[in-house]
């Protein structure tokens, strides 16, 4: 089984681009989702999250609105976050694979927002980027419900600049010239590890 690391910066295009493996058949580990999962009531990080960060839950579950702010510019606060976060995103991962590996799965798509900025792509076999140019991205993210220009330049100070995650890539995905080219693009991708696995096979 080989393991695809899907990574881009905000506003590329990512959940869109995830979609598309989804719906070409690969196992898709969806990380903003695990998170979601991790942070709704019942979640494995709730009670931690809420000893470290006091006042940031509601109702049983992390309000993200309410810890954003306790975390984004300050790196200290946001380490102790990721040391809780991370070690559940990790086994969470973990099973995913597991049951993918279990189910004949021949290709998976790990999508890991801060793939390179974590050293995450020595995990996986090939990286795909999404992409787009930054005019698009920045007015798809300003668009975004209660994001501000001062939030967006934040969230990009933490993440690799697109230039070098491309440099980087083994495949990219502009979504910026609309979602059929882009599903295209993700079908030549699995067609082209398909066929390298194939090859290795006959080796």
């Amino acid at each position: 089984m080989k393991v695809i690391g899907l990574t881009g910066s905000i506003g590329m295009g990512k959940s869109a681009t995830l979609a598309m493996f989804a719906e070409a058949g690969l196992p898709v580990y969806d990380a903003d989702a695990q998170v979601h999962a991790l942070y709704a009531r019942g979640g494995e990080a709730v009670a931690p999250v809420e000893a470290a960060f006091p006042g940031v839950t509601k109702d049983g579950a992390v309000d993200r609105q309410a810890l954003g702010p306790r975390v984004l510019s300050d790196p200290a606060a946001l380490a102790k976050l990721e040391a809780i976060v991370h070690p559940l995103m990790v086994d969470r991962r973990r099973a995913f694979l597991r049951e993918a590996e279990a189910g004949g799965a021949d290709l998976v798509v790990l999508d890991i927002p801060l793939l390179f900025e974590t050293g995450g792509e020595k995990a996986v076999d090939s990286v795909v980027v999404v992409s787009a140019p930054s005019d698009v991205q920045r007015s798809r993210v300003l668009a975004r419900p209660g994001m501000t220009p001062e939030k967006f330049e934040a969230i990009l100070a933490k993440q690799l600049p697109d230039a070098d995650k491309r440099t980087r890539a083994d495949f990219v995905v502009d979504t910026s010239q609309g979602l059929d080219v882009a599903r295209q693009r993700v079908g030549e991708i699995i067609a082209t590890l398909r066929g390298k696995a194939r090859d290795a096979a006959r080796g």
